[in-house]
């Protein structure tokens, strides 16, 4: 049996390498700035189903996150699922600066926030809850309106990025 101890027994890396062997999908939360009327958005992996009635979900951003400022002052937002063909618009929302949305398709959600081309689904939403966590911030939303298409996730896993595999049926195709 183990013995509990009064210090911190987990560094921030060790965290990170066993936290990094759990598989997730990709989000983009998109929305346009009030003030400039640009869209606006950031990558995440964390992210869940929080309840169906109301209907809410949740992801997380760090404290230092210069985007997420920006989203929430739009009021409302898109959480894109990204499909797996989407890991070069992944990079691009997760990377630091101003010109996220050069070259990446998008349009409208009924909110007006950033539905981007080719998202595995979307999930039309709104502020509802923030709840300081450490080093992250997580936020709670619910959400308005919501689409799905049939495509595959990207995933995140151990620091890459990567595909479901999918075993071939017996006739040949992919199941």
């Amino acid at each position: 049996m183990s013995q509990m101890t009064d210090g911190p027994i987990v560094d921030g890396a060790s965290m990170r390498h066993v936290l990094g062997h759990f598989a997730t999908g990709v989000v983009a939360i998109t929305g346009i700035h009030p003030d400039s009327g640009e869209p606006v958005g950031l990558a995440a992996n964390s992210f869940t189903s929080v309840s169906l009635d109301p209907p809410l979900v949740a992801f997380c951003v760090g404290l230092t996150s210069t985007s997420w400022p920006l989203v929430r002052a739009a009021g409302r937002f898109t959480i894109n699922i990204l499909a797996d063909s989407q890991e070069a618009v992944c990079r691009r929302l997760a990377s630091p600066g101003a010109d996220k949305f050069r070259d990446v398709d998008w349009t409208p959600a009924p909110s007006g926030a950033p539905v981007l081309t080719g998202a595995l689904a979307w999930i039309d939403a709104e502020l509802d809850a923030e709840h300081a966590a450490g080093d992250h911030t997580i936020v709670v939303a619910r959400a308005h309106h919501l689409r799905a298409s049939d495509q595959e996730p990207l995933l995140f896993y151990r620091g890459g990025y990567g595909r479901i595999a999918r075993p071939e049926d017996p006739a040949g195709g992919v199941v």
